[in-house]
């Protein structure tokens, strides 16, 4: 990010109307990444025009809004082509990403171990490789800020070729860390240690809830994706056993396919697991959408056959408290309250998996 705080613009076609609701998440994208966001502009059509994304009369419109409202740059709430982010910046004169971009972007800021360094930067290669002969012009003139974390500034410099080379060159870094990670794995399986995937969409309370369970530190803030990198805690059962909490990225609707390739190795541990625990932020009211789209996204990395529970957080917000029950807990991560009744449900359902508890 660059000191001075880039002024947004937010644009949405809306086909249906869940369209409407991810432009709420975009904004917040958006925040996250940093900018102020001083206008959206959206239309609503059958579908998303080719060359310009939207339809040639709201173009000009929206390089009227930019004028008025000192935009800087222009976050579009769908994946763009290359082509159409040159015809639309030709027309605007204005910095144009898109919100698979934005998403690279928040991931490149947050990630901090090696690894996870590593797969951000092969997500953002091959993105820009897939755009590289429809947005050339465009990166000269980008500078720095949101979207241009990573590989971004030396794209003009590269040619395909080097960017080729590249890839190459971080695959084999990842699928050496890779390695690493099978050994560990096999070290726990012959230790005979039970592994607990957290998973869920982004913001739901997963890093919350893995610092409840085990007095651990993990980074917590109220942002999308404030984690990024893996974490793996211990936590002892009431049986006296140990099982490895593992909290895993945030999922989101429409999480770029370059980040489900890149962070491929790492979502492993999820294929690996004995037990998924599904947390779900109980207090937004298309809860059982994002549950969808968890589900969806397992569904991708063929974690099939799975014990799940789903872990209500932040019911400390409803007014009525449902029962509990064996694959469904009721919790509230923030205040701890009935994270007794979670443990006795992960060690039942472990149990029940005969994972030697």
């Amino acid at each position: 990010m660059q000191d001075l705080q880039e002024k947004a613009i937010l644009v949405s076609v809306f086909l249906n109307e869940k369209d409407e609701k991810s432009l709420q998440e975009l904004e917040e994208l958006a925040k996250t990444a940093g900018a102020e966001v001083v206008g959206v502009l959206t239309q609503k059509r059958k579908n998303i025009d080719k060359t310009y994304y939207l339809g040639k009369g709201k173009i000009e419109e929206l390089k009227n809004l930019i004028e008025q409202k000192g935009a800087n740059i222009v976050i579009f709430n769908n994946e763009l082509s290359g082509s159409q982010i040159k015809n639309i910046e030709d027309i605007l004169n204005t910095k144009v990403i898109d919100r698979t971009n934005l998403i690279l972007d928040i991931f490149a800021k947050h990630a901090k171990t090696k690894e996870g360094m590593l797969q951000v930067k092969l997500a953002q290669l091959k993105y820009s490789l897939t755009r590289l002969r429809g947005i050339g012009v465009t990166l000269s003139r980008l500078g720095g800020g949101i979207g241009t974390r990573g590989p971004g500034e030396t794209q003009l410099e590269t040619d395909i070729r080097h960017i080729k080379r590249s890839i190459l060159h971080i695959e084999k870094q990842i699928e050496e860390i890779k390695q690493h990670r099978s050994l560990y794995r096999k070290r726990r399986q012959k230790n005979q240690i039970p592994v607990v995937a957290i998973i869920g969409y982004t913001n739901a309370g997963k890093s919350t809830l893995i610092n409840a369970l085990t007095n651990a530190d993990a980074y917590v803030e109220n942002k999308l994706f404030a984690t990024l990198d893996p974490l793996a805690r211990k936590l002892r059962l009431p049986n006296n056993k140990i099982v490895l909490l593992i909290d895993t990225v945030g999922f989101i609707k429409n999480l770029p396919h370059q980040l489900i390739e890149a962070f491929k190795s790492t979502l492993e541990e999820i294929k690996f697991a004995d037990l998924i625990l599904n947390v779900v932020d109980i207090s937004q009211n298309d809860y059982e959408e994002k549950i969808k789209v968890t589900e969806k996204i397992l569904s991708d990395l063929e974690c099939f056959n799975k014990p799940v529970i789903t872990v209500y957080n932040k019911s400390d917000l409803l007014e009525i408290l449902p029962k509990n029950t064996d694959k469904e807990v009721y919790i509230s991560a923030k205040y701890k309250t009935n994270l007794h009744d979670l443990v006795f449900c992960i060690q039942n359902a472990l149990e029940s998996g005969n994972k030697s508890l």
